[in-house]
């Protein structure tokens, strides 16, 4: 770098254009990310659980199986643990990808065969009524766990397998009666842990599993149920009473220790339940309330590409509330420099773009999405948050101030040509220099609120907004994205896409209807001499006052 360049760069630090310091960046350590893709790593843990599986049930006794040798029932451990792994390796790939959440899963299932194991030890050595053994086993503890964690199919997936190979713990007679109990408790628990928002809906799930766990011990006879009617029938009602409360306790338990550990596994894995999404939908954040303040237009744009791509994402069952809070700080560089963007602009007030090149304008508007990334990180906000910071405009093109760039350059070659400035002396108009840094979406929530951003702010350019327009306009801009490959590397299908513009059209409808224009009664138009239109028609979504209104200026 030559020394007219630093100081280029000293000056434009001077200005505000610049943070003059290095920008922080978001990502992991290289050696965390080798840690997570190390195919050594996964065949260990692959092993280790194998092996952990079939020692657990070789130190049960003989009588503890149904395998007449501990070291036969070993094998059959052995042999379901490689089940499981090669259903979780090939039906589970995107999981596998990453050993941290395959620590996540196997480590699940080896801690409620362990919790399993030290129950029966308990019961033989008398601690525990033989009645009452199967009632304090925590039967949804993983599924629960994982369902919330990492989706419905993994909590499915371990109800199935911690209940066979647990039921190599138990014994002999009452394998059937575990594996019984353990598998519907177990996807009881994942099916009402389905779509967790409120940390109560744990509590009821844990409720409805207690529920089942009695009334399955009662059918298949574990608390005597079925004497209920004899001689010692008061007896017999204090043990089923008794049964059922440890039931219901056990279960309580294991929903508020789920409750309790989800924000350790949550920071410890790097995941986001729906429970923690809708914590972060608070809008006393520090950088909302700044945005408020310091940056009003783009706090209600937030909010209405919040309420476009939540409606969205429940269209096709995406992470709507992930959706609404990423929308929420997806502008949140805008902070840097509020009045360089149209929504911050008061009228008839000056724009700074009119002393600028286009170049430097592009650049300034462009940088926003670094400076969000700089202030993400600096807070500390959720990774995925970040993510879609910086995906929201992909590697768009500025279209607005690359256009002007052209039409200047244009109208210089006319000098040029009048030989009035030498050639060499025009700056060159390069795409590159007006395009984002991107990435370009990666996931459907990014995509949606990519589309969102652009859609909620050519939509103010809309001048009388019929369903007609409304639906015109989205299908264009969705069909710009889509031609410039902007949503190339998003897993939305073609399918998804129309039940996104729909959803967008209905909302937007929603915001942007029209109003009955009321006229006043004759003895009131004779008073004032004519008829005075209501003061909120006729009201042009943007006043004329030279400012860059145009959809493809807004959009960016």
């Amino acid at each position: 770098m030559g020394f007219l360049d630093i100081i280029k760069r000293w000056r434009l630090a001077q200005k505000g254009f610049s943070l003059a310091k290095k920008r922080r960046v978001h990502g992991e350590s290289a050696t965390i990310q080798t840690l997570e893709d190390s195919l050594f790593i996964k065949l260990a843990l692959y092993l280790t659980f194998a092996v952990a599986s079939a020692v657990l049930v070789l130190k049960a006794s003989a009588t503890a199986t149904f395998a007449g040798d501990p070291f036969e029932g070993m094998l059959y451990g052995f042999a379901l643990a490689l089940t499981a792994l090669a259903m979780f390796h090939t039906g589970h790939q995107n999981l596998c990808r990453r050993n941290s959440r395959v620590i996540l899963v196997l480590g699940g299932l080896i801690g409620q065969l362990l919790i399993v194991r030290l129950i029966m030890v308990l019961a033989d050595a008398g601690s525990i009524r033989e009645s009452y053994r199967f009632l304090f086993v925590p039967f949804a503890l993983a599924p629960m766990l994982h369902g919330i964690l990492l989706g419905r199919t993994v909590g499915g997936f371990s109800a199935v397998y911690v209940s066979l190979i647990g039921a190599l713990l138990v014994p002999a007679g009452d394998v059937m009666n575990f594996l019984i109990v353990s598998l519907v408790c177990g996807m009881v628990g994942v099916l009402t842990t389905d779509c967790v928002r409120r940390r109560v809906q744990l509590i009821r799930a844990g409720i409805y599993v207690g529920v089942v766990t009695v009334l399955l011990a009662i059918v298949l006879g574990k608390m005597g149920a079925m004497s209920v009617f004899g001689p010692k029938s008061m007896e017999h009602f204090q043990i089923i009473g008794t049964g059922a409360g440890i039931a219901f306790v056990t279960a309580l338990a294991t929903a508020m220790l789920i409750s309790g550990v989800l924000p350790m596994f949550e920071g410890a894995f790097h995941l986001t339940t729906d429970i923690s999404w809708l914590e972060l939908t608070d809008l006393n954040h520090k950088l909302l309330k700044r945005m408020q303040l310091e940056a009003p237009g783009t706090f209600h744009h937030s909010l209405v590409v919040a309420s476009l791509s939540e409606a969205a994402a429940e269209e096709i069952g995406a992470n709507a509330s992930m959706c609404r809070v990423c929308a929420y700080f997806h502008d949140v560089g805008k902070l840097k420099k509020p009045g360089y963007f149209i929504e911050n602009q008061h009228d008839g007030g000056e724009n700074p773009h009119d002393s600028l090149t286009p170049t430097m304008s592009a650049l300034i508007i462009t940088a926003h999405v670094k400076d969000g990334i700089d202030l993400a990180v600096k807070h500390k906000l959720n990774p995925r948050i970040i993510d879609v910071i910086q995906e929201h405009h992909g590697d768009s093109l500025v279209y607005y101030f690359y256009r002007k760039a052209q039409e200047q350059k244009k109208a210089e070659m006319e000098k040029v040509d009048r030989r009035l400035e030498n050639p060499e002396d025009l700056p060159k108009v390069e795409e590159k220099n007006f395009r984002y840094p991107g990435p370009r979406p990666r996931t459907k929530e990014s995509g949606i609120i990519c589309m969102a951003d652009t859609i909620e702010s050519a939509s103010r350019t809309l001048r009388k907004p019929t369903p007609a327009k409304i639906r015109a306009l989205i299908d264009e801009l969705v069909r710009a994205k889509i031609s410039d490959g902007q949503l190339d590397d998003c897993p939305l299908t073609l399918g998804e896409l129309a039940m996104v513009k729909d959803s967008f059209s209905k909302t937007l409808r929603s915001m942007l209807h029209s109003r009955i224009d009321y006229q006043k009664p004759p003895e009131e138009k004779a008073s004032n001499g004519g008829t005075r239109r209501d003061s909120t028609q006729g009201r042009e979504p943007e006043a004329k006052t030279g400012r860059l209104t145009t959809a493809e200026e807004r959009s960016n």
